[in-house]
């Protein structure tokens, strides 16, 4: 018998009745079955050549990792449907457990008051909605109308299916309603925030229109379902077999968390290509940690590399579920600022995680293990673009606006009577 064959063997099986079983089962193939390519040998054989193949780079280092895997793959649970690759006309559930979370503390007080709503029409800056007789109307002081336009799309979308209502909606990056310096629940819509703050998760206005305006991007990210077609059109240009073997990250120092990546990158560009772009606060190389501002990057570059690091902006990255798109490795450092879609990805399945604090030695290593361990984080990889590609598509962004919207009306404890103060959408 081949020498490999018995070493993976020796690999898959731990008692000499195994060994033995294994080899015999082996052997009796290649005497009378040979040729047959669904006799049960040759899976075997070939579940030995794989173990081999497997074991053959395996580093006790990586083990940590591997296991995260493992068990991320055992204690996962599909939250609406398959996600391997069949898309469905139907919304998904995935989101639905979010709804629940930030309702909640409404639901233990009772529901929501006039008091409370006083409160959140209190909040600097923010923006009123009511919808009646299925009619959209809005304060005049939408802090950014390009924001407020992404938002309706959806809303005006919905009217005939939705009951009368009103809310207060916030389009600023940052969250309005700490839990430590507000006691009691305040209803404010928000696109993102940490477990902090009691804002209700809204689908952020760049799924239509509004995202951040970019030298590359003048008017804007774009249509989410747009960039759904681009970026797998390119995931397919560029499959994970011809893929760069490299990290890489392009963006505006918003935060020093974002220093060890450039830093690394600077030490060691053969395994990481990491540069600071301009943003609209940037005055000096100061400001790029003392070197010249990169080029922004479209998307649709992104997709040439294997491994993409997506990091917070202000709050949570607008980039993060275009990463998912490329079919490339997503690795997302730290886990405070979320998303209404962000609890359904899951670490080690969908994405690989890092603290917020990554060092350069942290992120070194993840490199490496992934390099590596090519044929686990392609795993990773492909599990991440099914999910988006089929738990995020734009009907359901429409359904987590009607299911919210419904869910949150119920709680309201008044009738809601038509403001002469705002205008019709």
């Amino acid at each position: 018998m081949h020498f490999f064959s018995l070493l993976a063997i020796s690999l898959i099986c731990f008692t000499p009745k195994c060994v033995s079983s294994f080899k015999e089962d082996i052997e009796q193939c290649t005497l009378s079955d040979k040729n047959s390519k669904t006799s049960k040998c040759q899976d075997k054989q070939e579940l030995a050549n794989e173990q081999h193949e497997k074991q053959k780079y395996l580093n006790p280092k990586w083990q940590p990792y591997l296991d995260a895997i493992s068990q991320a793959e055992q204690k996962y649970i599909s939250c609406s449907g398959p996600d391997d690759g069949i898309a469905s006309a139907d919304c998904t559930a995935c989101h639905d457990d979010v709804i629940k979370q930030d309702l909640a503390p409404f639901l233990t007080a009772g529901g929501i008051s006039p008091e409370m709503m006083k409160a959140a029409a209190e909040t600097n800056r923010i923006t009123k909605y009511q919808i009646i007789d299925q009619k959209l109307y809005r304060s005049e002081n939408c802090m950014f109308p390009f924001r407020c336009k992404g938002i309706e799309h959806f809303l005006k979308e919905l009217l005939p299916e939705l009951p009368d209502t009103e809310f207060y909606l916030n389009t600023r990056d940052w969250p309005m309603t700490s839990r430590y310096f507000v006691k009691e629940p305040v209803p404010v819509f928000s696109f993102s925030k940490t477990s902090e703050y009691w804002d209700i998760m809204y689908p952020a206005w760049t799924f239509w229109e509004g995202g951040p305006a970019l030298e590359i991007y003048p008017t804007g990210l774009g249509r989410w379902d747009n960039f759904v077609q681009t970026l797998t059109t390119e995931a397919n240009k560029y499959p994970w077999s011809s893929k760069l073997s490299k990290g890489f990250f392009r963006g505006s120092r918003t935060s020093a968390e974002r220093d060890s990546l450039v830093l690394l990158s600077r030490e060691e560009p053969s395994i990481l290509d990491a540069e600071y772009t301009k943003n609209q606060a940037w005055k000096s190389d100061k400001d790029t940690l003392g070197a010249k501002p990169a080029k922004e990057v479209t998307l649709e570059e992104h997709c040439r590399y294997k491994y993409l690091f997506n990091y917070r902006g202000v709050a949570a990255s607008f980039r993060f579920k275009h990463l998912f798109l490329c079919g490339s490795l997503v690795l997302h450092v730290g886990d405070e600022w979320q998303e209404f879609f962000y609890p359904a990805i899951k670490p080690w399945y969908h994405y690989i995680p890092l603290p917020t604090s990554a060092s350069q030695a942290q992120i070194r290593e993840i490199l490496q293990f992934a390099r590596e361990n090519d044929h686990d984080v392609n795993k990773i990889a492909e599990r991440g673009f099914n999910f988006i590609l089929n738990h995020l598509k734009f009907i359901d962004i429409t359904c987590y606006w009607r299911k919210l919207l419904i869910e949150y009306t119920n709680l309201l404890k008044y009738k809601v009577t038509r403001d002469y103060t705002l205008f019709q959408i």
